[in-house]
């Protein structure tokens, strides 16, 4: 720039803005530190007595016209790896000549080519999009992995009482010992298995009300049948858990994701419904027997209730607790409360005594562990009562298990209402990851989730 001075040819001013660089090229005046031709002079440099780098008023008017641009400002908004990609495809080099009249933007205006970016734009949206969705289906394969292995779980836990005379609570105390083992991925991670400090009150919470829940839901099976309390369950755990997150987070359901969970729950209502022939019963009943019954029909709705509670408890802690110091959470709650619930309510104690009895007891710990990590998981992306009501799918799969290992046909009101339950969980996954026709349902959904959730 010196050498240009000391020429006489031209003057380039260089403005560095946040988002352009413009270089301007002009005649040069004579000002007081103009030289005579032929005559070296001394500019002033950083450290001079007298020199002063503050930008003039002329220059301080042109940047805050070009900062006060309202278009300028929208583009600045753009993403930042587009708007280098794009410069370097769209923008072409100007000559010299051109830049000495008009400025590298060529329209006089000294300001820098504006690069058009909207198709690198589209083009981050569509990856975001694919990745997000791609996440979206694996929660959604673990999420119904988990509703199949509840299933399992149920025809599982029957087996083992009518077949091998294994106690349910027992069944839920070795499922509890085994699942210790989970410590070691916090301890392999480098984290507290309790959680870290601040949480670790909130984390006991999660787990005491989580094996409390299956406390009440396996005493419940020693009063009820194990179809009506696993749906008691799940149908309280759905109505619940939408209702204490709207109370407690603050979350809201979607107006296509509550009519489609209203659907599972009417869906769950007429499996529940009793048969004609129990209406038509002539003999009376025996009061022990209706307290009895009554008192498990309780059990399964305060299961439903604890399970909603730690559902929420845990999208609370989505971003400081791990699903491994979660499981391992459950488990040590689960060993202290499950020996005292046994004791309470004086259930014979049982031992397996032959090689098959084992094999169902660990297939029986497998399919609580996949249950577990799949619907645990999910929690960290959707909301509770979407989770549990996909797990409504254990309704169905649990009586397609009775028919083949257990022969009994359901009734009417009971396929009716795995139909329309197998309907809304369809429905809803569909609505969740098929795009539409005027919007990618994709994209929007993700978006929607990311603006929706509350800040913890």
């Amino acid at each position: 720039m010196e050498s240009a001075h000391l020429l006489g040819t031209a003057k380039k001013r260089v403005k560095i803005h946040p988002h352009t660089v413009t270089a301007q090229y002009a005649t040069p005046t004579r000002t007081p530190y103009s030289p005579q031709p032929g005559v070296h002079t001394h500019f002033p440099q950083p450290g001079d007595e007298g020199y002063d780098d503050a930008p003039s008023f002329e220059d301080f008017g042109s940047f805050l016209e070009e900062t006060s641009d309202k278009k300028r400002l929208t583009e600045g908004k753009k993403w930042p790896l587009t708007l280098f990609t794009s410069k370097d495809k769209d923008s072409t080099p100007k000559s010299p000549s051109a830049a000495g009249t008009s400025g590298e933007g060529g329209d006089g205006s000294g300001r820098a080519p504006k690069a058009t970016s909207a198709k690198g734009v589209g083009e981050q949206l569509a990856s975001f999009g694919e990745a997000s969705v791609s996440a979206s289906r694996l929660t959604w394969v673990g999420l119904l992995g988990a509703g199949l292995a509840h299933g399992v779980l149920i025809v599982l836990t029957r087996v083992a009482s009518e077949h091998f005379h294994l106690g349910p609570l027992f069944l839920l105390l070795v499922r509890s010992v085994v699942q210790l083992l989970s410590v070691a991925v916090p301890l392999q991670k480098g984290e507290n298995p309790f959680g870290p400090r601040g949480y670790r009150l909130r984390l006991v919470f999660y787990g005491i009300a989580y094996s409390l829940s299956l406390c009440c839901a396996y005493s419940s099976l020693t009063f009820i049948s194990n179809g009506n309390a696993t749906t008691t369950w799940r149908l309280a755990t759905t109505a619940l858990s939408a209702t204490l997150a709207f109370l407690l987070l603050e979350e809201r359901l979607g107006l296509t994701d509550g009519v489609t969970i209203v659907a599972g729950l009417f869906g769950l209502a007429l499996v529940l419904l009793p048969t004609v022939d129990e209406y038509n019963v002539d003999t009376p009943t025996d009061p022990v027997t209706f307290w009895k019954g009554a008192f498990g029909w309780s059990l399964s709705a305060l299961a439903g209730l604890w399970m909603a509670l730690a559902l929420v408890g845990y999208r609370s802690l989505k971003e400081k607790i791990g699903v491994g110091t979660a499981l391992f959470t459950v488990s040590w709650t689960g060993c202290l409360l499950a020996p005292a619930t046994l004791a309470l309510l004086q259930e014979g104690w049982s031992w397996p005594m032959s090689g098959t009895a084992w094999g169902l007891i660990l297939g029986l710990v497998a399919c609580s562990i996949a249950a577990f990590l799949g619907m645990t998981h999910a929690l960290t992306r959707l909301h509770p009562a979407i989770v549990s009501a996909s797990q409504s799918v254990e309704v169905p799969l649990a009586m397609l298990l009775y028919l083949a290992v257990l022969p009994e046909p359901p009734s009417a009101l009971e396929i009716i209402g795995n139909v329309v339950i197998l309907i809304s969980v369809s429905w809803m996954v569909a609505m969740k990851l098929l795009p539409s026709r005027v919007v990618p349902r994709r994209q929007r959904e993700e978006y929607e989730e990311i603006l929706d959730s509350p800040i913890k």
